[in-house]
């Protein structure tokens, strides 16, 4: 029996390595449950004396037959743990002609309730394929209560070991009919064998059971009843997605870079928009001198026909020593608003440099200003792109 715990032992460390073959998909907590249903018989696995003292009922003379519901969950392709109740008849009366419980006439002999660990053997040597085998072999190992009806209705521990030889079926696998050999040990009292040492493996305290059974697979969150392997991906398809997305990054990033100077740009706008809307309304004002200085469309160059006029404003200047003259300049409204601002400037600034350089006005005798677009000095549009002249000493 000790090879036998040893064997299961191994199986268990196996079950780590043989996960790392194959990676399935995650499994929730009511995925991979089954239930099932079986039935048997079971024999003494060793001559030994009844209550009665009779040997008749030893290995392979008596046999009683066995009922099994099963529940159970698979954690992982190898690994899964299964909790099974089995009802054991007595069918080895006086004459063997009957089933009754033994000086009762009654049924039912026994209850087990046990708590098994599965190991599938296929899936431990050979890895998992993405459903089960055909045909597969599965070891039972455990635990579990005993209760006699017979007697003293003793209580105790058992521990069984059994081979499971299951055939798969159903479209999806869903459905397992199998074999089952397995040997229970009676760890502790049953009858007349209430005062034996706990937990010894004896085969005068064991039995052997054959039973068939049918297992139903509940359905799955990956949408079998069993488990599915993962889509994995090489690594040089994931740097490939990697990079892909990489640069998917840099365009966002790119993108949102972009936006960012639009933003910028637009709220420049508004803001330049707010200015003007705030900047108080030009009006245009009545010249105390007749002369003017009309320009070209968008020039600020004073033409030769239009140097007669600022000749006559230096002349002005001459003959009045303490006029001081205001230079203000317009645009027509074409075009944009700072645009014509900067030309009604350098149309001033024209005007002054010309009387300065020209004819040797004091600079400090004249100001410039430039009033922006208008179109209130003129009906005619063009007239408006004027400088104009005031006294400011009168």
């Amino acid at each position: 029996m000790k090879k036998i715990v040893l064997f299961f032992a191994a199986a268990a460390i196996a079950v780590s390595a043989s996960a790392q073959k194959t990676t399935v998909t995650a499994s929730k907590a009511l995925d991979n449950i089954y239930v099932g249903f079986a039935a048997g018989a079971e024999t003494k696995a060793a001559d030994h004396h009844t209550y009665k003292g009779d040997k008749q009922s030893g290995s392979f003379r008596a046999f009683n037959p066995t009922a099994t519901l099963i529940v159970g969950k698979n954690f992982t392709p190898v690994f899964g743990l299964r909790a099974e109740g089995v009802v054991r008849f007595n069918c080895h009366g006086a004459d063997r002609s009957e089933c009754r419980w033994v000086g009762t006439g009654k049924f039912v002999n026994g209850l087990d309730v046990n708590l098994l660990g599965t190991f599938n053997l296929n899936n431990l040597i050979a890895g998992y394929k993405g459903e089960p085998r055909k045909l597969e072999f599965i070891a039972l190992y455990g635990f579990g209560w005993s209760h006699a009806f017979a007697g003293n209705h003793t209580n105790g521990i058992n521990s069984k070991a059994g081979l499971e030889i299951a055939y798969n079926l159903g479209s999806k696998k869903q459905w397992q009919i199998f074999v089952e050999p397995s040997i229970t040990y009676l760890m502790q009292g049953y009858g007349s064998w209430a005062g034996a040492t706990p937990f010894e493996y004896n085969l005068n305290r064991a039995n052997l059971d054959l039973k068939a059974g049918i297992i139903y697979k509940l359905p799955t969150s990956n949408g079998t009843h069993n488990f599915a392997i993962e889509q994995l991906r090489d690594q040089a398809e994931i740097d490939a997605l990697n990079a892909q997305i990489n640069g998917l990054r840099g365009d966002l990033d790119a993108a949102n870079n972009a936006n960012a100077q639009k933003d910028a740009q637009i709220a420049q706008l508004k803001k330049a928009l707010a200015d003007c809307e705030n900047k108080p309304v030009v009006e245009a004002k009545a010249a105390n001198l007749q002369p003017s200085v009309i320009f070209r469309q968008g020039k600020s160059v004073i033409d030769k026909a239009q140097e007669a006029n600022v000749e006559m404003i230096a002349k002005y200047m001459k003959n009045n020593k303490d006029a001081k003259i205001k230079i203000s300049g317009y645009a027509s409204p074409e075009g944009p608003a700072e645009l014509n601002q900067k030309l009604s400037e350098q149309r001033a600034e024209a005007v002054k440099n010309m009387l300065v350089k020209k004819y040797k006005v004091a600079a400090d005798r004249l100001t410039t200003e430039g009033l922006g677009a208008t179109d209130k000095l003129f009906d005619e549009v063009e007239f408006n792109r004027v400088a104009l002249f005031n006294d400011t000493t009168k």
